[in-house]
């Protein structure tokens, strides 16, 4: 085995590692480990989960992400069929995901799960690999959506 094979096999390994470590700082509400997943300029495009926009900048991002998780009372990221392309210092990544939101005590069901894959575009910098961009397309949806917005209320309360 050359070394490029070799440091490809890392870099794929490192890049899967930080889908890992972003879908488990979410579930675990851990926001300074969920911040070492991305790029200080990053773009996150979530309108196919009923975003209005493109958002840029990590700390934009990651206070949107707060609100919309910490008022629910679990939440379960799954992810999984990984696909890479490295390119150097940049890399893309094709991940499925299975999202499960969990509010107890909800009005109606209290459970929401999302089906799709996230489209991400990485960096490579002198911390490690960085998400850069990604999207989410959401493919499939099932339970009660409208928990997010119970749980947005929760936490303002």
């Amino acid at each position: 085995m050359t070394d490029a094979n070799v440091q490809l096999l890392l870099d794929r390994a490192d890049i899967s590692a930080v889908i890992h470590r972003y879908a488990a700082a979410i579930d675990r509400r851990d926001w300074d480990l969920l911040a070492s997943c991305f790029a200080e300029d990053l773009e996150a495009d979530f309108r196919s989960f009923g975003g209005r926009e493109v958002v840029k900048g990590r700390d934009k991002w990651l206070g949107m992400v707060r609100g919309t998780i910490e008022g629910l009372d679990a939440t379960q990221h799954l992810t999984a069929n990984h696909a890479h392309q490295v390119d150097g210092d940049r890399a893309t990544l094709i991940a499925y995901i299975q999202a499960v939101h969990y509010l107890d005590g909800a009005r109606g069901e209290g459970e929401y799960t999302v089906g799709g894959y996230y489209d991400c575009d990485l960096v490579r910098s002198d911390e490690g690999w960085r998400i850069r961009r990604y999207s989410l397309n959401v493919t499939w949806h099932r339970g009660n959506r409208d928990i997010l917005r119970q749980a947005q209320r929760r936490l303002a309360s």
